[in-house]
């Protein structure tokens, strides 16, 4: 059997707030299903949703979302603006350049940038 993602779910405390975060990255209208449940659905990529839960984050993600939004440094001053924080430096390496951050709630995302690109 092969499965299909369907969509990436977020558990957060806020959907409604986080859902526009990450319309405003990925492009699409938020939708607020419920106070529990919001989503995207930004163009050429799954439903992104956010699900209301009890408990706050408390480790580090073990998956997060790799963004390419050609500039770097562009990107990321956009994403601060819009509630995000940088965490440390931007990286370069042999294979491109990236930026780790945060979205409002603490979840852990890059932009990143080949080389080539």
């Amino acid at each position: 059997m092969r499965a299909k993602i369907d969509e990436i779910v977020f558990d957060c405390h806020d959907p409604a707030r986080l859902v526009r975060f990450w319309a405003e990255l990925l492009g699409g209208d938020p939708v607020d299903r419920s106070a529990d449940w919001s989503y995207v659905d930004p163009p050429h990529f799954v439903r992104v949703a956010f699900q209301r839960v009890p408990e706050g984050k408390s480790v580090k993600n073990r998956l997060h979302l790799d963004l390419d939004a050609g500039d770097v440094d562009i990107a990321a001053d956009e994403a601060a603006r819009l509630g995000a924080e940088r965490v440390g430096a931007v990286v370069t390496d042999d294979h491109g350049r990236f930026q780790v951050l945060h979205d409002p709630e603490g979840n852990e995302f890059c932009f990143v940038a080949p080389l080539d690109g």
